[in-house]
This record gives C-alpha cells, structure tokens and sequence, in this order.
C-alpha cells in the first residue's frame, strides 16, 4: 500500500451556525428612502439636521480618527453622571440602546433564562433574547395599545433574569404609568432586573411616564436605559447608555465589544447634553406637530391612542395594512408596516406630515 493510499479522504462536512442563529429573524430596519421626493418617516429618526455642537465636535475629532477611542467612555460617562445626578460607577455605554440592551442580555442570562416583554413591542428585544440562547417571553399587550403589568407580572418564574418595559413604547407610542410601573416592581423579585426602556423619553409629555431615575434610587433592581438617536439626532453615530447599580453597570462594561462606541459619537454625546436647551426647542416642534396630527386623524375617523413618542400608530389588519403601504409607496412616503398589527409613522416636517395626513384622508373608515 503506498502513502497515497494511505491519505483518508477530506471531511467536506461544512460549517453551520448554531441553531439559535440559524432560526433567527433578522431585524427590519426602516426603509431608506432613494430620492429628494420621498419622505422617509419608517425609521423614527429625528428629521432636523444635527445639532451644531453636535456636528462642530464631530469636525474638531475627525483629526484623531486614527486613535482608538476611550474604551471606558470616562468623559461621556462623567457628563451623563452629572446631567442625571448618578456616579460614573453607575453608567454604562454602548452602541446605541440596543447595544447596550444586548450587554444586559448577555451580561444576566444563560442558556434556557427566560426575558418577559410586551408584544407587540421593539422588534430587537426577542433577537437579542434567542442570541443569547434565553427565552423569549412575549406578553401581548392590552385594549388600550399597552404593557398588561398584571399579566408580565404572572409571567415571572425562577428562570426569570430580565423584564423589558418599553416606554413610550415603540411602536404604538403608550407609555406606562409612574404608578404602574412601581406597582409592578413591588410584585416581582428584586433579584429580576427591571429594564425601563426610554428611547423616546424626551419626546412624551411631563408626568405621562414614570419618573424612572427616583424608581431607580429606591428599586435596586431597576436599569433605566436611554439612547442618543433619537431625540438628539445622533442614529448615524450608535450611542447608548444605561444606568444601573454599580455592580451591573460593571458587568455591562466588562460584556461590551471594545471600543464600540467611537470617538466621534462620544464627543458628540457630550456636545448634545450641553445643547439640551436647543433639543428641547427641536422636540417641542415634535410635539405640535404630533398634536396635530393626531387631532387632524380622529377628525377622519381613525381611531388612536395617545402617542408619546415622534411617531403615530395605527391598528390595521393585513388588508388595511397592504392597501395603506401601497397607497404611501405610490405617494412617496414610506412607513413601518407590521404583518398583522398596523403601521407606525414618524412625525417629520410640517410638509411630509400633510402628505401623509392627506394619504390617510383618502382611506379613513
């Protein structure tokens, strides 16, 4: 026998995904929109330009783009500290709120951990879940477009890690109630962490939601996580933050890729808190437009609930649904549909908000 008879045959077996991967859904971000004439309104993204402090301290960084960023984020972290009267010790950043939801994730659960959330609500909290190898627990929501506390609350068991509660929620816009919100703190273990998910808190209306910072300092087990894409118009830059007690806050920076949170989102982070009062003016042109809106489509016969967030929600089944996404692709004007719940629009300009408004005249009830 020669040595080349000796020589087995390769294995051609290929590599394969793990099954929580494999059965994934991906994430559907908003459309993009292709020309000057279309009305981007899928994505929830702020339709003002930067803000000038924001886009000023993104030029000065340019220059080191060569340079890692600060790993430990320790200016962003000290402006946050002081902007919300916490510690550093207990802020954690990351590359977006959903960046950082995925530290949370990944830093408390282990494989078959369970992660209760309202349904229908954002559409990365089960992605996140099945990544990590936990289970997703979806609570539907109630009548009224929002959390059911009371049902979230029976949904606990031992395997419970985490519980997500999104408010306003994305993306039907219902916020949850201060006293809601301690309620359910006071009926679930301290040993479950309470994230209260605010991507869109600076949109809603004093005293709508809860004051999450005093639920925070009383509830230990109370995570409050918030991003700079939307309110402040950062989405193209990724950053987030959470705060949480310092020995959660350490393990979300420990679960953190290195270095995922640039230079230039930092720095531009920390130029948009000096330029709050310049957001607020922006977010409270939002609201208005909001309001109106909203008045506007009761009058055609749409039936909403209160929205807090820089987006609309309407209920429709799947025909509603596909006759309404034609009648906004044919307009020019896209919006977030989803398959047997409704469709979500973004509060934009003045302009972009009357062609949606005079699109949904056309096909009230």
């Amino acid at each position: 026998m020669t040595r080349d008879q000796l020589v087995t045959a390769p294995d051609t077996t290929p590599p394969t995904l793990r099954g929580a991967v494999s059965g994934l859904p991906s994430y559907v971000p908003g459309r993009r929109s292709a020309g000057m004439d279309i009305a981007a309104l899928a994505s929830n993204e702020s339709h003002y330009e930067p803000l000038p402090a924001a886009a000023a301290a993104v030029a000065a960084a340019a220059g080191t783009m060569n340079r890692y960023p600060d790993m430990a984020a320790v200016e962003l972290r000290e402006r946050l500290a002081s902007h919300l009267g916490v510690t550093t010790g207990e802020i954690a950043v990351g590359p977006g709120s959903v960046g950082v939801l995925q530290q949370i994730i990944t830093g408390l659960c282990d494989a078959g951990d369970e992660v209760v959330f309202a349904w229908r609500s954002f559409e990365a909290y089960p992605i996140l879940v099945e990544l990590a190898g936990a289970r997703p627990v979806r609570i539907p929501l109630d009548h009224l477009e929002g959390h059911d506390l009371d049902a979230m609350a029976a949904a606990v068991t031992e395997r419970t890690k985490v519980v997500l509660l999104c408010t306003p929620n994305n993306p039907t816009g219902v916020p949850i109630s201060h006293e809601h919100v301690e309620a359910f703190l006071q009926a679930v273990p301290s040993s479950v962490l309470v994230v209260i998910d605010e991507a869109y808190v600076e949109y809603a209306d004093a005293g709508s939601g809860p004051d999450s910072l005093a639920l925070y300092r009383r509830y230990p087990n109370v995570c409050i996580l918030r991003t700079f894409s939307k309110a402040y118009g950062l989405a193209g830059l990724r950053v987030g933050y959470a705060v949480a007690a310092s020995a959660i806050a350490e393990g979300l920076r420990r679960t953190a890729l290195p270095f995922a949170v640039s230079a230039l989102a930092q720095k531009a982070a920390v130029a948009s808190l000096d330029a709050g009062e310049e957001m607020e003016t922006r977010v409270a042109g939002v609201r208005q437009e909001r309001a109106r809106m909203a008045a506007q489509l009761e009058a055609q016969g749409w039936k909403l609930q209160p929205s807090q967030g820089n987006f609309l929600w309407l209920r429709a089944d799947d025909e509603l649904r596909a006759r309404l996404v034609d009648a906004f692709d044919s307009a020019g004007i896209m919006v977030r549909a989803y398959q047997g719940d409704g469709v979500r629009i973004t509060v934009a300009d003045p302009a972009s908000n009357n062609r949606v408004l005079r699109i949904l005249e056309a096909h009230a009830a």
